[in-house]
Order: structure tokens, then sequence, then C-alpha cells
């Protein structure tokens, strides 16, 4: 990724190209700037910042945001479920639903999707993902499990999948594989944007701040360990499935409220052979721009 702007690989149009980033004055501002970095530690990561501008993404006058924004960065309103006129805040706009149909499932049973509209980095190991924004950072798998060693260790040599949604990006997220889900974790933290922008300072942004994660026994694919990770802006993380309840793939989990978010999954060793096109955009240290439901890996031989 070059210094001044963010390259991501469109997996459907073939090409690089380069993100148009929400509020990016005041993102490379905050996290650039020695007085925004003040600003950044003393008010932007703290929730009472993400909860005050949350509240103002709910307002009913916030609705005015809607049409320009849909304008701005042409989204593709053939897929929403509601006409856009409809929304009643900007927040409601946000996390929208789509038209069944619009994002289909991959089907073959030893196939894995990708569990939200998002950028997209893969690595077969863990380790891999080490300086993937900063030479030399290596990524804090142990504060990322909230200091579970047991869990650590579990998928220390495991394949990693991160997933970025922009503003901009439908923001429900799925399960990537069929299975029984347990009851969301949470782990406390910070706020951080999760925009490379910010990742660049501080990769471990991503094990800092607030997350949950869920536990999905996969006939197919073992214990898988997904995370839904807020940053700023984020009001919240809601969950709209059932835990201990068996679900497919592609069945909605739940949603982020306003702001750029992450999922983050970890999959044991020997579980999973990722797709070839999303490891070598990831070794190029690039992301793959790629839509929930579409084929994200197989089944590894065991």
């Amino acid at each position: 990724m070059g210094n001044d702007s963010i390259e991501y690989f469109n997996r459907y149009t073939g090409k690089v190209e380069t993100e148009e980033i929400y509020g990016e004055r005041f993102l490379r501002w905050t996290y650039g700037n020695p007085i925004g970095k003040l600003s950044l530690e003393g008010v932007v990561k703290r929730s009472v910042f993400s909860n005050w501008y949350g509240r103002r993404m709910n307002a009913p006058a916030s609705r005015g945001k809607v049409l320009p924004f849909i304008s701005n960065y042409r989204l593709q309103t053939e897929h929403f479920a509601e006409a856009p006129e409809t929304y009643k805040s900007f927040n409601e706009f946000f996390y929208r639903r789509l038209k069944p149909g619009a994002r289909p499932i991959a089907a073959e049973k030893d196939v894995a999707v990708f569990p939200a509209d998002a950028r997209h980095l893969g690595f077969q190991n863990i380790h891999e993902a080490e300086g993937i924004f900063v030479k030399g950072a290596k990524f804090d798998l142990l504060r990322l499990c909230g200091g579970d060693e047991q869990l650590a260790e579990r998928y220390g040599k495991g394949a990693i999948v991160l997933s970025r949604l922009c503003p901009v990006d439908y923001h429900r997220f799925h399960f990537p594989v069929s299975g029984t889900p347990g009851k969301p974790q949470l782990i406390n933290g910070a706020l951080y944007s999760v925009n490379p922008v910010a990742l660049k300072r501080n990769i471990n942004y991503l094990t800092e701040n607030k997350r949950y994660y869920t536990l999905i026994q996969s006939a197919e694919f073992g214990p898988v360990l997904m995370f839904e990770v807020g940053a700023t802006c984020v009001g919240s993380v809601e969950f709209t499935f059932s835990p201990n309840v068996p679900v497919r793939k592609g069945d909605e989990k739940g949603y982020f409220k306003f702001g750029g978010s992450e999922t983050i999954l970890l999959f044991e060793p020997n579980r999973i052979r990722l797709d070839d096109d999303l490891l070598a955009q990831s070794k190029k240290g690039r992301e793959l721009y790629a839509w929930i439901g579409d084929r994200m890996g197989t089944m590894a031989a065991r």
C-alpha cells in the first residue's frame, strides 16, 4: 500500500482500485498530526465520542445525509431491500438489509464464504500477517483473545482472515461456515479506527479495540473463532442469531451501527485452504474486495 493512497484488488473487475476514504482529512489528521494524536488518545478512541456520534446518526435530521452519501459513493441501490427515501435516519440506512439473492452464497459443502462485504486479507499461517501494515510489527494474538492462552495456542499456527468494512459497505455480517455458534463473548477496549491509515501506525489497534468473539463448531472446518471488532464511531454491535442453534453458512449473524469496522476469522491449523487470489493479494500487502457469500476457501485435506 502506498503512503498516500489505499489500494485494493477488486475480485469482480479484476483491477487494482483506490479507496475513497470516508472522512479522510480527519482520519489522517488524527493519526498523523501530533495535535491530532492528542485528540485521539484524549477523546476520539473513547466510547463517549462514538456514542455521541452514533446518537447524531440516529437523529431524524441525519436522514438528509442519505441521498448525498449514495450519490457521492455511487452505491448500488438496486440491491437495497428498501427504497433510499424510506430510511428514517442515516444509521437505519447504514445497517440496511439487501434484497434476497443480492448476495448469492457459494453452495458447495466444502467451501467457506466471506462473512461480509469488505476488503479482506488472508494468511494461511497467522504469523505471515506480521509486518503487513508496519514492517516488523507483530500481530498480538494473545491480546486479541483477551489474554486467553488456550485460545491463542489453539489458533497460533492456523489461518486468519481479516475483513475490513468501510462506511460505504453493507454492514451486516454473516456466518462463514455452517455449524453451531456459542454465545458471543465481550472483550472491552478502546475504539480506534481500523482503516490502514491508522493500522500503519499500530496494527494492534485491532487487538485493543472493543470486540466480541463467538466459537462456531463446524463439521467441515472444525471450531472457527469469529470476532466482530468495533471502531471509531461504531455505536454498537447488534447480534441477530440465537446461540447454540445450528446455522447455515451465509445466515445473518448481526450488524454494526455507524462507522468502519472489522471481522476476524481464525481457523485451527490444516482446516482450510484459503483461495489463491486472497493469498496472492495479501502477500503483496493489498486487500481483496469481495462480497459476503463469495468463496473464501475450501476444506483442507486432513
